[in-house]
Formats: structure tokens, sequence, C-alpha cells
């Protein structure tokens, strides 16, 4: 035997939710759905993707000689001249820059500091 649905009942547990909580909580959320919303929302999407993959980068593992190592831990071949300037340097402070910025103290002063965004996001100056 199936059960009927009771309609009044639903429409007064309705009514209990719109009054307690406001009259959004029972509306279809299509009906505020837009093209606008929905190009931010993958917008979003896209955004978290990136910054999912980026995490995954760093705790990504590299298989050597039968042992798993983190790929950030690995220690990177140095160069020490500066790829902007072309100067050659041993001094602490360029080999931080050079490992983070990939140039010298001095060509981060000149062209990074304050601009980090943009250098990192690939522009380098015009060789001279």
């Amino acid at each position: 035997m199936k059960k009927k649905k009771d309609l009044n009942y639903i429409v007064k547990l309705e009514q209990a939710i719109s009054k307690k909580y406001g009259e959004e909580t029972i509306q279809n959320p299509k009906s505020t759905w837009s093209e606008e919303k929905e190009k931010d929302y993958l917008e979003q999407i896209e955004k978290i993707f990136k910054k999912e993959m980026k995490a995954k980068e760093k705790t990504e593992k590299i298989d050597i000689n039968g042992i798993m190592m983190p790929k950030r831990l690995l220690i990177k071949e140095h160069s020490f001249t500066c790829p902007i300037c072309k100067l050659y340097s041993l001094k602490k402070e360029d080999d931080l820059y050079m490992s983070k910025f990939e140039c010298c103290f001095q060509c981060y002063v000149q062209h990074v500091e304050d601009r980090e965004e943009r250098w990192l996001s690939g522009w380098r100056p015009e060789d001279k």
C-alpha cells in the first residue's frame, strides 16, 4: 500500500522554515542563477584546482635509488653567475636571491623589489 504525501504538511514545513530562516531558504537555487554567476563559479573552481596542483607539486616525491624523497628537498645545482647582469658572485645574499628569484642581490634591488608578482609571472629586463 502506497502512502500519500501530505501536501498540507509540506506547505506548513516550508512556511515554518521560511519564517525561521528567511525566504531564500525555500527558493529553488536555479531561480537566482545567471550566466555571470556561472562564469564566476567556473573561475573560482579553476583557481582552487591550480592551488591544489601547486600543493601537490610541493609534496611530490621522487624515487632515488629506491628511496622516496620529497622533490622540494633535493638540492638544485646553483649557478654563481647572474643571468640578468652576467656577474659572478659567491656572496651568501646572492645565493639566496639566485635560488628564489634567479638573479643576484643587486638585480633584485634594481628590478624585482616591490614587483615580485610581475617578476614571478615571467617578466625580465631587456638585454642591453
